[in-house]
């Protein structure tokens, strides 16, 4: 009787490695699958080695193509990335601010484009625009990869000078991103 369950435990374990070789066998198919071939028959006759290495190339060959779409997205939208092999361990999010004021009636729209290390700029934006008397609307943000886009909308004066004062707290926020950010 107890050979009976020792003889149990070692069908279980034949049965829990076949399951597994069997899952196994199914993952590298279905990674197979997914790989372009040449032709059926380089499909159906490669080891699994070479099926492993096979999938391992066109998977980094798809890593190149991905980060060659990319710089030329980045440079169609004028947008410059670092390159990888010359990055040298700065951070890819490291970009320098720009900003842009627009005059809406009686509204500046503010927009800073930033790199994901400077998160101050936005505190120091608002800051600026409290600073000129700015009441501040609605604020907002959106990150794309590494590049946040900060929105603001702030009312100003509703007075004749209102073209003068747009026009100095954009110049006074274009003087803080050239100023003390390149400080940086």
């Amino acid at each position: 009787m107890e050979n009976n369950p020792s003889s149990s435990s070692r069908t279980d374990r034949k049965t829990i490695e076949r399951n597994r070789r069997n899952h196994m066998k199914d993952l590298y198919s279905e990674l197979n699958s997914l790989v372009p071939h040449q032709s059926s028959r380089d499909q159906v006759a490669a080891s699994l080695p070479d099926q492993l290495d096979e999938a391992s190339n066109y998977i980094k060959q798809l890593q190149t193509n991905l980060e060659q779409m990319k710089k030329k997205k980045d440079s169609l939208m004028g947008i410059e990335r670092p390159d990888a092999s010359t990055n040298s361990g700065v951070t890819v999010g490291l970009r320098l601010p720009q900003i842009e004021v627009q005059e809406i009636g009686f509204v500046l729209k503010v927009v800073v484009i930033t790199g994901l290390d400077f998160h101050f700029v936005f505190k120091e934006t608002v800051r600026v625009l409290h600073e000129e008397g700015a009441e501040i609307i609605n604020a907002g943000f959106s990150v794309v990869e590494d590049t946040v886009f900060h929105t603001i909308h702030a009312k100003v004066g509703e007075s004749a000078s209102m073209g003068y004062e747009a026009a100095r707290i954009s110049e006074r926020l274009k003087k803080f991103v050239i100023n003390d950010v390149n400080v940086i």
